[in-house]
């Protein structure tokens, strides 16, 4: 090696050497000079073959958001002085790109004359394969925890996941039964989009949202002129999901001659349009789903047993939330992300005061009452982290309720136990902002059972007297 100007290099080598980064120097012309151990370790050239070259040796992979240039005059620290520590590839002697963090500086005397570039690399090789053992880790967890946006690690809902997987390649049919807010339904969609028909139809029919006759039309179509109205022949559900999966929600909300109608697809695979005779074949999987007990209807003689037993080959239940308590630190966090998403907001915590009281509460409403109690928490947070008041006021305060309010307007504690009337239902119904789903959680009972009453009493949508929908949306 020669001596250059400035520089002692066989002192400053020794020094240079003991370095674990990569550091080498380059004079005014951009030819290497100096090169230490650790380059040679991290390039795979020894300083032999590097000094006399130029950077270009190494083919950085970008030099101020470009290909390094590999020649000083066009460098951008001649025109900046220094680079900023960044992250990109440069080419090893076997040919391998080596993840580093490159960085420079130019070297000036006190006349501000240019004598040179020292340039340092930190090889990040070990810190990758650590990032891709933890992104690993990280996709295996999601794996275990995570399935068709059913979120847990408790070993309830791990059940629930192993069910979906043995299930999702099978056309038996399948009954998931499980509380009013368990995600029923969630589960119907992982079991479909788990398998291999998951780019077919998946088709969702809720049972106890229309009359019969109006549920008999949407399931199995109706040519024109069957009834009055049906200008034109019309593909039922069953049709529309060939192929695929049909979900019917609510399965035990059918009448008898629903459920008679029903067992004769199971048996048969085949429809007929409301008003034709001609038979059409279908090949579809039917999941069904019910927050009753089956087997007490089918005792009680309001559900059919063959039915019953057709639809139930593959049971799945699901638990409700106060089964697996230890998944609901992971179901908050995925809720408020979701909030976050959707307000525009940074809400990244929960006090302990407020996640003590979430974890105390039994959450009859399951899932869905979860979500909806963070739903309302981000309304009221007005920072980073979620506080005890931000909580409804049934999570802070156990049986008891505030009396009603415009702004905070609750039922009585002794409210749900007491018989449903009209004018009781009626009351229910402002105090919740005719909320049917939170009605339904507040009397304890099912939001089909709301409807049913509202009907029954003809009781109006909503306070500007709109007549009831016959799908509902609520």
């Amino acid at each position: 090696m020669k001596k250059h100007e400035i520089w002692d290099v066989p002192f400053l080598n020794q020094i240079l050497d003991t370095m674990a980064e990569g550091l080498f120097i380059m004079d005014s012309k951009g030819v290497i000079i100096s090169w230490n151990r650790s380059m040679e370790k991290i390039t795979g050239y020894t300083a032999q073959q590097a000094i006399g070259k130029t950077c270009g040796l190494i083919e950085c992979s970008r030099c101020f958001g470009h290909n390094c240039p590999a020649d000083i005059r066009k460098c951008g620290v001649i025109e900046h002085g220094k680079t900023e520590p960044k992250e990109c590839f440069i080419r090893h002697s076997l040919g391998h790109d080596v993840p580093v963090i490159k960085n420079a500086r130019l070297i000036k005397d006190e006349n501000d004359r240019i004598h040179g570039i020292v340039e340092t690399i930190t090889d990040l090789t070990e810190l990758k394969n650590v990032r891709k053992t933890a992104e690993e880790a990280t996709r295996k967890l999601k794996k275990t925890y995570e399935l068709g946006n059913i979120i847990g690690k408790s070993p309830a809902i791990q059940n629930v996941f192993d069910a979906i997987r043995a299930a999702a390649n099978s056309q038996a049919s399948i009954l998931i039964h499980g509380e009013s807010g368990t995600g029923k339904e969630l589960v119907a969609g992982a079991i479909h989009y788990s398998g291999t028909h998951d780019d077919k139809p998946m088709v969702t029919v809720n049972c106890s949202a229309l009359s019969e006759t109006l549920l008999e039309s949407e399931l199995f179509g109706h040519v024109k002129g069957a009834f009055t109205g049906a200008h034109r022949d019309r593909k039922g559900r069953f049709e529309e999901a060939d192929q695929g999966t049909i979900f019917l929600d609510e399965i035990g909300e059918l009448t008898p001659y629903m459920q008679v109608k029903l067992l004769r697809v199971l048996q048969e695979r085949e429809i007929e349009r409301v008003g034709d005779s001609r038979k059409i074949k279908i090949d579809i999987r039917i999941i069904a789903a019910t927050h009753q007990d089956l087997f007490r209807l089918v005792r009680e003689g309001k559900f059919r047993e063959d039915l019953f037993y057709r639809l139930k080959v593959f049971p799945v239940y699901v638990p409700p939330l106060r089964e697996r308590k230890c998944d609901i630190p992971m179901l908050v966090n995925h809720f408020m992300g979701k909030g976050n998403k959707r307000e525009g907001k940074n809400i990244l915590k929960v006090s302990p005061e407020a996640m003590r009281k979430i974890m105390a509460h039994p959450w009859p409403g399951n899932v869905r009452e979860l979500e909806n109690a963070i739903e309302h928490a981000f309304v009221l947070c007005e920072a980073g982290q979620i506080e005890l008041k931000d909580l409804p006021i049934e999570i802070l305060e156990k049986n008891s309720f505030p009396l009603p309010s415009p702004m905070n307007r609750y039922p009585s504690p002794e409210f749900s136990y007491q018989k449903v009337t009209r004018e009781s239902l009626i009351q229910l119904l402002e105090q919740c902002h005719w909320n049917k789903a939170e009605v339904a959680r507040r009397i304890n009972k099912s939001r089909t059972s709301v409807w049913k009453y509202m009907k029954k009493w003809d009781i109006p949508l909503d306070p500007h007297g709109n007549a009831l929908n016959p799908l509902p949306v609520n």
